[in-house]
Order: structure tokens, then C-alpha cells, then sequence
């Protein structure tokens, strides 16, 4: 499956959202990424044709096992990504952060690869 980038920032933000609040509805998504209200909602239609979602009739969104599988991919890419940053150029987290959002999406699965065999090698 090849998931867009933005389809990739909802469904980190999804299960961001998820872990933090408990429940997820498209007013989080939109508050949280500082979207519109109708460009959530379309974005979750997207989501949901694909079988990575589902909403019930209130209105909270569930990621499925593929949805859950692809965020939890995502994000372990943010966040080894940032660390590697951090630790091997002294990059200050809040940068960072912002800098492995943007790689995240680009990053060829031998380099992501490779980072985590560095960071699982030197690890504090």
C-alpha cells in the first residue's frame, strides 16, 4: 500500500491522538494540525476507502489493524529519526522533531535501516 504523505501525518496523528486523549474525532485532527474542519473530513473519507480507519455513527475514529500497523511505522520514523538528529549532530529536539516529520516521508527503508542499527548500537 502506498500511503501519500499527508495520508501519512493523519495516521500519526490518529494514533497520537489516541494515545493522548483516548478517543479520536475529526474536530481533534483538525485542531491538532491546525487544518480545516472540511479537509479532515475529507481526508478521513480517503482513509476510510482504504481500510485504514473507521468511524462509528458518533463520529470517533478507530484505526484498523492495517491503519494501526502503517502509524505505528510512521511513527517510529518521526521519532528514531529525531533521536539520530539529536545524538549524532546535536540537533536541539524541538528541531529535531520538525525536520523528521519532513524526512520521515522520504527516507529509503535501507537508510531508515541503517539509523536504527546506529542508535540500537549506541545507546546512552
Amino acid at each position: 500500500m502506498n500511503i501519500h504523505e499527508s495520508g501519512e501525518n493523519y495516521l500519526e496523528t490518529i494514533l497520537v491522538l489516541k494515545t493522548r486523549n483516548g478517543s479520536v474525532r475529526s474536530v481533534d485532527i483538525a485542531n491538532e494540525l491546525g487544518y480545516s474542519k472540511p479537509s479532515v473530513s475529507r481526508a478521513m473519507s480517503i482513509l476510510r476507502n482504504e481500510g485504514l480507519i473507521r468511524i462509528d455513527s458518533g463520529g470517533k475514529i478507530e484505526l484498523t489493524d492495517i491503519g494501526h500497523k502503517a502509524a505505528e511505522d510512521i511513527y517510529e520514523r518521526h521519532t528514531r529519526i529525531a533521536e539520530f538528529l539529536q545524538k549524532t549532530l546535536g540537533v536541539d529536539k524541538k528541531t529535531a522533531l520538525g525536520d523528521s516529520c519532513r524526512i520521515e516521508h522520504v527516507i529509503s527503508d535501507e537508510t531508515f535501516r541503517l539509523i536504527k542499527t546506529w542508535l540500537d548500537k549506541h545507546k546512552d
